[in-house]
């Protein structure tokens, strides 16, 4: 007979768990003596240590040009830049990711296309880019969701063949692999996110990536006003001294500081994590109603750092029980279980209705020919996305007799789901959330 659930009365699975079992960032000795010398030296406000960590990073991936900004909402925007994106420029982009892929385009004239991910993946499908390209497509985002690597071969065909950019939103997917190689190596240019909550946490701050000098250069021109003395392009140089956009995009110098460091220790700390989350899918491998996001083994894939992990939820395996009564048997076993992902884009007012510039029109249509309004339906997957998705701990040591604990109660809530059957509220009809925020 199985165990008795902890929500219907029985003994709670996990328990107690060592503190640094979810503790992040692991700030050491070195992290805190980088930042003490800028702070002492008065280099806040330099660029010295930024310029340091960017060939640093560039070099770890095997670009010629880096450039730190303040976040990673600015590396994407510079990315946008970079790329020549203006007036009714259109990008395609995944409908369930964070708002920060997409929303800086609204800022330079341009507008987005949503495009449908895959339901195993969750990152953007192929099948359903090309169709979506026109005369006016001028990039598509791929952004790497929640750590697993998007289709790159297909995308960057399809991309080639139809003669438009690629951006890679590496946000989530911070040193991870796609068929052996780099994720953020495979578009024109790619922008990360290096807040505190990301696998590669620096503090506030994000980082552009690209080979390409005019894309670098626009970048700099567009937030980078200190920097003017690196213009080299005639047509830049002759309006150099002010930002082109009016931002001002540098990086804070203790940020930087940290960078380096972390560029030291990272792929030690990566590949304990990938070892625990590896285990706790081992674990689990063939248990009904479950599936891993990760890439199939043996195919030169990996998840990196695995932030914000996911779980796939598969409720006619389990007689169509909900995933919110699911987590709700979880949590009461200990395991930090909440359905559900980012909400799908192109259903926001803000991509629908809101005339955010007062153009007398909402803002995604102000400079468009076309009604580029997704209907109701048109996007499947990332509509239905929020029933079939659920958080798991994001484990960042491997302690195997703790980390079968967390896989148990999975088990135990599989062998008794017939039990929450009976009082299953269903899934909301509104799901997920709009933004990820660091959690375990």
């Amino acid at each position: 007979m199985a165990e008795k659930l902890a929500l219907l009365g029985g003994r709670k699975t996990i328990g107690r768990v060592p503190a640094d079992l979810f503790r992040w960032p692991v700030v050491n000795k070195e992290m805190e003596k980088a930042v003490l010398n800028v702070l002492r030296a008065g280099k806040m406000s330099g660029s010295d240590i930024t310029m340091e960590f960017e060939k640093a990073f560039a070099a770890w991936h095997g670009r010629r040009y880096g450039l730190g900004a303040n976040n990673g909402t600015a590396a994407l925007h510079c990315a946008m830049f970079g790329l020549g994106i203006g007036r009714g420029d259109e990008v395609i982009c995944p409908s369930i990711t964070y708002w920060a892929s997409c929303l800086p385009v609204f800022s330079l004239g341009g507008t987005v296309v949503f495009a449908d991910i895959d339901p195993e993946t969750l990152c953007l499908d192929p099948d359903d880019l090309e169709h979506r390209i026109t005369d006016r497509t001028k990039a598509v985002i791929v952004v790497h969701y929640c750590g697993r690597p998007a289709e790159m071969k297909k995308i960057m065909a399809i991309s080639r063949k139809k003669g438009v950019a690629v951006i890679e939103d590496v946000s989530h997917a911070h040193g991870a692999l796609y068929q052996g190689k780099l994720v953020g190596t495979f578009g024109q240019v790619a922008g990360f996110s290096l807040m505190s909550g990301k696998s590669f946490a620096v503090g506030e701050a994000g980082i552009l990536l690209t080979d390409d000098r005019l894309i670098y250069e626009r970048a700099v021109a567009f937030g980078y006003y200190e920097r003017s003395d690196q213009l080299t392009l005639p047509e830049l140089k002759a309006a150099a001294g002010l930002p082109w956009g009016g931002y001002k995009y540098r990086m804070h110098q203790m940020s930087s500081a940290v960078g380096l460091v972390q560029l030291k220790k990272y792929p030690e700390e990566m590949a304990e994590i990938d070892r625990a989350m590896n285990y706790f899918w081992d674990l689990l491998e063939g248990t009904p109603g479950i599936r891993s996001q990760r890439p199939p083994k043996n195919s030169g894939s990996t998840m990196g750092g695995w932030y914000n992990p996911l779980g796939l939820y598969r409720p006619e395996e389990l007689d169509g029980l909900s995933v919110t009564r699911f987590c709700q048997a979880l949590q009461a076993e200990g395991f930090p279980a909440r359905p559900g992902c980012n909400k799908a884009l192109h259903l926001h007012p803000l991509f629908r209705t809101v005339d955010v510039y007062r153009d007398g029109c909402p803002t995604r249509l102000a400079f468009s020919r076309r009604d580029l309004r997704e209907k109701l339906g048109s996007l499947p997957v990332a509509e239905g996305i929020q029933k079939r998705v659920f958080s798991i701990p994001w484990f960042k040591k491997f302690y195997p007799e703790v980390i079968e604990r967390y896989a148990a109660a999975v088990k135990k809530v599989v062998a008794n789901y017939h039990l929450l059957l009976k009082d299953d509220p269903g899934d909301p009809k509104d799901g997920g959330n709009w933004g990820l925020t660091f959690r375990i």
